[in-house]
């Protein structure tokens, strides 16, 4: 397994019809998920390659992706497409994710009793070859990537304190739009 990024077959389809779109927009998938329901959910999670993504940049990737379903036309019933951003406290479904957010809390739960539990809570120590090395109480463990069934992060505040820095310092300088303004004056309507 390379991935968590589809875990059923028909999500592993649509991953295939739509990671070339998502990529060629600039933008990595995260995660997808057909959901159940009265009306199924489409569930998109992506993000730039160095993180974070926008609410106009889902809205672009939601009419891509639909223009792409319209033809394709994979789902067979009615269905409610969501894109939106992985969130603070994301899925981690690729192997490059627990190197990205080393040093942070994550629960990683594995398909199958490892040392007699599948639940690990811990604090993320990186990557080494196929194996995602986690910190728990008793000491370093090493997982191998493919026993993962699920991996997120744990809401803490140093994570949304460093969210919050990375996101200020992606954000455009206030001052340029003071510039903008002055130049062409206001505008009224």
């Amino acid at each position: 397994m390379t991935d968590m990024i589809a875990k059923a077959a028909m999500d592993k389809r649509l991953a295939e019809i739509l990671t070339p779109v998502i990529e060629d927009m600039g933008f990595e998938l995260v995660r997808i998920r057909l959901m159940g329901g009265n009306t199924p959910t489409l569930q998109i999670m992506a993000e730039r390659p160095e993180g974070g993504i926008e609410v106009d940049e889902c809205a672009r990737i939601s009419t891509a992706v639909s223009a792409v379903l319209d033809v394709e036309d994979p789902i067979l019933d009615a269905f409610t497409l969501e894109v939106s951003s992985p969130g603070i406290d994301r899925p981690l479904t690729r192997l490059k994710d627990f190197d990205t957010f080393e040093g942070y809390e994550a629960k990683i739960e594995t398909s199958e009793l490892i040392d007699g539990r599948k639940r690990w809570r811990g604090i993320i120590a990186g990557v080494e070859g196929d194996e995602v090395l986690i910190n728990i109480d008793e000491g370093t463990v090493g997982l191998k990537f493919d026993w993962l069934a699920e991996a997120k992060l744990v809401l803490t505040d140093d994570l949304i304190k460093e969210m919050l820095r990375a996101r200020k310092a992606a954000a455009p300088d206030p001052t340029i739009f003071d510039e903008i303004e002055a130049e062409d004056g206001p505008h009224e309507e």
